[in-house]
């Protein structure tokens, strides 16, 4: 379980996605950097308590119109070996102390935690607070879930990730989440699992969208 401490970060998180978001290639903003405000998300638990998992929707408000960012992140105690090209960068935490803040879709830990919660075998937590389940977050799973061994390989364009996995499957991260229409299945064709959840608009709408995929082989 992990534990929130409500505590100072320098860099915020923010202030750290502020700097990275413009550097990947599903970012729609325009020249200017980002003005970004914390919409959503929830987190997930680390089984041996080392590393923290949360996935944030960032909603930017620099361009004609507003756009959210799905953005897996752990949160390290220490460098994850080989991941340098995934460091969204390091912040100093209150309590823990300097914590190494990396894109998600590059670590196993999480990778693992999301398939479990696609799965059903891990439950979505709270952003904010300790040991409270979120149950605004859905999922479903259709079939047995591949294991996440080996190494990751992890394609971006311009709509999300794809993370190839053993036996041909395919996770997909819909980095640009968009709110499905009332009543809309959240689940795509094609897809043997899923994970979606609920973020609120600048306007102060709540609306819920796709946020993972998961397929038996390559994405249509």
């Amino acid at each position: 379980m992990a534990v929130i401490h409500h505590t100072t970060l320098k860099p915020t998180k923010l202030e750290l996605l502020t700097a990275w978001l413009p550097t990947r290639p599903w970012y729609a903003g325009g020249p200017d950097e980002p003005r970004l405000s914390k919409a959503g998300g929830f987190r997930l638990d680390d089984p041996k308590g080392e590393v923290g998992i949360e996935f944030m929707v960032a909603t930017d408000t620099s361009g004609p119109h507003p756009t959210a960012y799905l953005v897996p992140l752990t949160y390290r105690g220490a460098p994850l070996a080989d991941a340098e090209h995934a460091l969204v960068g390091t912040m100093e935490h209150g309590v823990l102390g300097r914590r190494w803040a990396y894109d998600g879709t590059h670590d196993p830990v999480l990778v693992t935690q999301l398939l479990a919660l696609i799965e059903g075998t891990a439950q979505a937590q709270a952003q904010s607070a300790t040991d409270t389940p979120d149950h605004d977050v859905t999922r479903s799973c259709a079939t047995e879930v591949p294991l996440a061994s080996g190494a990751l390989t992890v394609a971006d364009d311009e709509e999300g990730t794809d993370l190839s996995l053993p036996e041909g499957a395919t996770l997909r991260l819909h980095r640009v989440p968009h709110p499905a229409p009332q009543g809309a299945s959240l689940v795509p064709p094609g897809a043997i699992g899923h994970v979606a959840g609920p973020w609120q608009q600048p306007d102060g709408e709540r609306v819920q969208g796709l946020f993972a995929a998961l397929y038996s082989g390559p994405r249509a």
